[in-house]
């Protein structure tokens, strides 16, 4: 199973408890269209411990746009002028960004806005018009909850690029 499947008991129910009927109607509507999208569950503060979120947000179609140095100066850009949250490590690869980030205050922008901000920046100020549309419209996130996570992720992200085989070592890229 995957880390992102949905875990169902066998007669189809989620046992989750207390999904609540926005959540519940989201999956519904997820199996309706025959493809799972995110749910964007709120970011929590835990007690003593930063709030990272791992993101991954794919290019429509997986189009390979992002391989350029342009294109990833456009993004950081972008990220610059979100500023309720920061970014922290990210990897770009040509069809897909993997990032680490954080809210910039206590009382933050909600994470799905905040992407839907920057990924609006980066299409507006694109190079090259003919790649549009950029993006796809979902993107998944996950709240870490350890630092054993956080390293857990950063290591697939930097082996990203080897796996893909687009380097021989995760330094090339």
């Amino acid at each position: 199973m995957r880390e992102n499947d949905e875990i169902r008991w066998r007669d189809g129910r989620c046992p989750v408890p207390n999904l609540g009927t926005t959540r519940r109607s989201s999956l519904q509507n997820m199996e309706e269209i025959g493809r799972k999208h995110p749910i964007h569950l709120d970011v929590h503060d835990r007690r003593d411990a930063p709030i990272i979120v791992f993101l991954t947000v794919c290019t429509k179609d997986r189009k390979a746009i992002l391989a350029s140095s342009e294109s990833q100066a456009l993004l950081i850009a972008a990220w610059g002028t979100a500023k309720m949250w920061r970014v922290g490590r990210y990897v770009i690869m040509p069809d897909h960004v993997h990032l680490f980030c954080a809210p910039a205050e206590s009382e933050t922008q909600p994470l799905l806005q905040w992407v839907k901000y920057w990924k609006s920046v980066a299409a507006r100020t694109w190079t090259n018009p003919v790649e549009s549309p950029i993006w796809q419209r979902h993107f998944w996130d996950t709240q870490l909850r350890r630092s054993e996570s956080y390293d857990q992720k950063w290591q697939y992200v930097v082996a990203n690029p080897v796996r893909a085989g687009l380097v021989a070592r995760s330094e090339d890229w």
